[in-house]
């Protein structure tokens, strides 16, 4: 297996505005991907993401936004240790690509930077496999999210 991105692409019955909206906002982010999030959703911008397992226990992760472009694209980079900015060999780069697509938007999502943590092989594909089970959680709860920002919008 190759390990070096992990690509989901999904349709969600909402304008690009909405949807970029929904996944560049800390204030919804946290409403289907992360237990907490606070960043400035600007290129540059800079915070933290965290976790919290279900003892309670806290995982906190460095986030730094790398594009904005409103309605179109997303991306950041995340995972570096926290409070060294983002470089290609400490963190992961995640791509929102957003598409109209009808009266909906096609979304496709891309993390890459797996090979270039220059781990072992064991420690790659673990961490490879974790992401790909968590985008692929995450994910599915994206486009409920968002319809029911639709339903608050009425």
């Amino acid at each position: 297996m190759e390990y070096g991105s992990i690509e989901r692409e999904i349709r969600i019955g909402a304008a690009p505005e909405i949807v970029f909206d929904v996944v560049s906002n800390p204030e919804h982010v946290r409403q289907w991907w992360p237990d907490e999030a606070s960043f400035e959703s600007v290129p540059g911008g800079v915070g933290e993401i965290a976790f919290v397992s279900d003892e309670g226990e806290k995982f906190p992760v460095a986030i730094q936004v790398v594009d904005a472009i409103p309605y179109r694209l997303f991306s950041f980079r995340w995972t570096q240790p926290l409070g060294e900015p983002a470089r290609t060999d400490n963190s992961f780069l995640v791509t929102f690509a957003l598409e109209a697509d009808g009266d909906g938007t096609l979304l496709r999502m891309t993390e890459t930077g797996f090979r270039e943590r220059g781990w072992e092989i064991a420690v790659l594909e673990e961490t490879y496999r974790d992401h790909e089970k968590g985008w692929d959680h995450h994910l599915a709860r994206l486009a409920p999210y968002v319809g029911t920002c639709l339903t608050d919008r009425r």
